[in-house]
């Protein structure tokens, strides 16, 4: 099963690390993608940084790199009812 995705963007959660690197390099290898986005919120920004330093460092090394990284955040109503407002991160990362 690969992570879930939206094009070029991968939406990092609660799957094992690796599961995103193979995703996003066999997406730059196999469908020779220009860029992809790694996007994540709250918990799962570690996972995302630690995906894109995987794929830049080690499986793309000198073929990719992290273009851009942009931070936010999602306000939203959780189960209770209440307003939480939850940090993000999308991180582009291209061909060189």
């Amino acid at each position: 099963m690969t992570p879930e995705k939206t094009d070029n963007s991968f939406f990092v959660g609660e799957k094992p690390l690796m599961n995103y690197v193979t995703a996003a390099v066999m997406h730059f290898t196999a469908k020779n993608a220009p860029e992809i986005t790694l996007k994540a919120r709250g918990k799962f920004m570690g996972t995302a940084i630690d995906a894109s330093q995987v794929i830049t460092n080690r499986f793309l090394k000198d073929q990719a790199h992290i273009h851009d990284v942009r931070l936010g955040s999602e306000e939203f109503t959780n189960k209770e009812g209440r307003k939480v407002r939850v940090s993000t991160i999308e991180i582009n990362i291209r061909r060189k």
